[in-house]
């Protein structure tokens, strides 16, 4: 017969009890599922409070990152507005440049506008002493032939990068005058990739607003022998066991003045005409860009030319000096070994005058009077 306990009383709702004839067996309770679903709720919390703060972060990053480049972009709007020069005419617009260089901060000088140029010109056309009357201005940096170094020139891409360094302000020479350019270019020598990549050079030069100074020599006699004789410098290095292209006092000069080269007159008529073609070549491919044509012997026998040179580039008038000295001063006939020679080929042909008077006019594409469009 059943068996019953007066000793238990309410058992809890999760006891199992069962009843047997002779015995009675309890089951424990089972273990309540109440901590376990603490436990999950908590890890479920600490897992989307973490979530949380990851978005949020990456939310206030991207959000502080837009909001600085809003900043940016509306900080220099302003300085572009601010630095709108009122009485420019349009066709200046596209010349006037704000360099924001990567190397230094224009500060004070950052509303001061530059324009940008190059001297385009042949070896031994005066071009190195042009250049330094030009640096001698404050406000100018003319950062010499820095397209002489064969890889800066070796494809467009190059070239182009090259440009981009100089006329950002960031190609550092002794040139370089930083903060307050007015104007800022280099020397570029028609045989240093100009010509083979013209097209490409132009489009560039319009792109940018880059004005051109064509620098030549009107007397190509001379500059041929000028050629000759710094080539022989090269190798002799009279000076020293020094190679010097331009040279800073009078004795210096003297002693390179004394090697008389020896011109091939066989080749002379053929030379000359290859210089002067490749002069006008290069007028002609650029002669879409802003531009100005200058000769030598135009601004060694006239320095007022050098204000028409500073209006081209609207800076203001300063008077520019060089410690240059001229190296050939004499006669052409004593600077030449076979001048017989040379004066024969010569006579009769459009290059006589060169013979003559060293900075008469010649008639050729070159022969107008400086000039700029």
């Amino acid at each position: 017969m059943p068996i019953y306990l007066s000793s238990l009383h309410r058992m809890d709702e999760e006891e199992i009890c069962f009843f047997n004839k002779d015995t009675v067996v309890i089951k424990a309770p089972k273990k309540s599922p109440l901590i376990l679903r603490m436990v999950v709720l908590l890890f479920a919390m600490v897992c989307g409070v973490y979530i949380c703060l990851v978005c949020l972060k990456q939310i206030n990053t991207h959000t502080k990152t837009k909001f600085l480049n809003i900043i940016a972009i509306n900080h220099q709007n302003q300085i572009n507005q601010s630095c709108q020069v009122p009485d420019l005419e349009k066709s200046e617009i596209g010349y006037v440049h704000y360099p924001k260089p990567q190397t230094f901060k224009r500060k004070e000088c950052a509303c001061n506008p530059v324009r940008y140029f190059a001297i385009l010109s042949m070896q031994r056309s005066g071009s190195g002493w042009f250049e330094t009357l030009l640096n001698s201005h404050i406000n100018v940096s003319s950062n010499g032939e820095i397209f002489s170094v064969r890889d800066r020139r070796l494809n467009v891409s190059s070239i182009l990068k090259n440009m981009d360094k100089v006329y950002n302000l960031d190609w550092f020479s002794s040139a370089s005058k930083n903060e307050c350019n007015a104007a800022v270019g280099f020397k570029w020598m028609l045989n240093q990739g100009l010509m083979e990549n013209h097209e490409e050079i132009l489009k560039y030069f319009k792109k940018k607003g880059v004005s051109a100074i064509f620098l030549f020599r009107r007397n190509l006699l001379r500059r041929m022998i000028s050629v000759l004789a710094n080539s022989y410098d090269k190798d002799a290095k009279p000076l020293n066991g020094t190679h010097k292209s331009h040279v800073h006092s009078p004795l210096e000069a003297e002693i390179l003045a004394k090697y008389k080269p020896k011109i091939n007159a066989t080749l002379l008529i053929r030379d000359l005409a290859q210089d002067e073609e490749a002069a006008a070549k290069a007028v002609e491919y650029f002669n879409a860009t802003r531009h100005i044509v200058v000769y030598y012997e135009d601004v060694l026998n006239n320095r007022t030319k050098l204000n028409e040179v500073q209006d081209f580039l609207r800076l203001p008038h300063r008077e520019l000096k060089s410690r240059q000295v001229k190296i050939h001063t004499t006669p052409l006939s004593n600077q030449v070994e076979n001048w017989e020679t040379v004066e024969k080929t010569l006579k009769g042909t459009s290059y006589e005058t060169f013979l003559h008077a060293d900075y008469q006019l010649h008639s050729s594409p070159q022969s107008a009077l400086i000039h700029f469009t």
